[in-house]
């Protein structure tokens, strides 16, 4: 993947796309199926790494993974702080942060778009339906193979990044001495992110596996959803969905 331009306003218009794409929502009447859809890919994503959530030393990287790229916690917040001293980035971080923070704002405005779209079908779907199929059909009518592959593609670099810089110890104590100059520059949340990633990548036994399992597992997802039989499909995703209503 070719590294995201590094400058605070790229960050910015990453971020007004959020808030753009926020207030479709708001104005569609789609803020509750915007919900549903993240609540459902929180549960796949559950599903799908359970073993990897009881592994106690892979457990933390996926809990990052799943907490603060899949979740549907609300980062309003953390868009607010991004955007508003996005140039405060710059001067306070390294380089190889900033890329972070861009990856970051990538992704999230990725991943805000495909949820609103795939929510728009979702509302319209017969509410008889199972979720799985109803998750399925949304998720087809979507379309956006493309935007997909991009943003499992931005999820890789992202925890590739991660990997290289835990490495450098020298950083990592760099990044703890921010933490303070961040918080009274209003960065707490970015430095918040920041820690709970190289925390949770220090800690794994072996990165590029873990790396190789998220794109391995989510590109088969990807081509299940969009190519194979129906039935078949909506019987696994049922199935994971409910392992991970049990990984909880």
């Amino acid at each position: 993947m070719s590294s995201p331009p590094v400058s605070a306003e790229h960050i910015r218009r990453l971020l007004e796309r959020v808030d753009d794409l926020r207030e479709q929502a708001r104005r569609q009447n789609l803020v509750g199926s915007v919900q549903d859809i993240k609540r459902l890919q929180g549960r796949r994503f559950r599903g799908t790494y359970q073993d990897m959530l009881r592994n106690p030393g892979r457990a933390p990287a996926a809990r990052f993974f799943l907490e603060e790229l899949y979740s549907e916690r609300d980062f309003s917040e953390r868009d607010r702080q991004f955007g508003k001293i996005a140039g405060a980035i710059e001067r306070l971080f390294p380089e190889e942060i900033v890329r972070l923070a861009c990856d970051l704002a990538e992704l999230h405005a990725l991943t805000e778009s495909l949820d609103l779209t795939m929510a728009t079908h979702w509302c319209g779907l017969p509410r008889g339906w199972s979720e799985a199929r109803r998750y399925l059909h949304a998720w087809r009518s979507t379309g956006e193979e493309q935007g997909r592959a991009r943003q499992l593609s931005v999820v890789r670099h992202l925890g590739d990044e991660l990997d290289r810089l835990t490495r450098r110890k020298s950083l990592r104590i760099a990044l703890r001495m921010m933490r303070r100059p961040a918080e009274l520059a209003g960065l707490g949340a970015l430095q918040h992110f920041l820690e709970q990633g190289f925390d949770a990548f220090a800690g794994l036994d072996n990165a590029s596996f873990f790396l190789e399992q998220i794109e391995s597992r989510e590109g088969a997802w990807l081509r299940r959803l969009y190519l194979d039989p129906e039935g078949p499909t909506c019987e696994m995703l049922a199935q994971v969905l409910t392992a991970g209503d049990r990984a909880d």
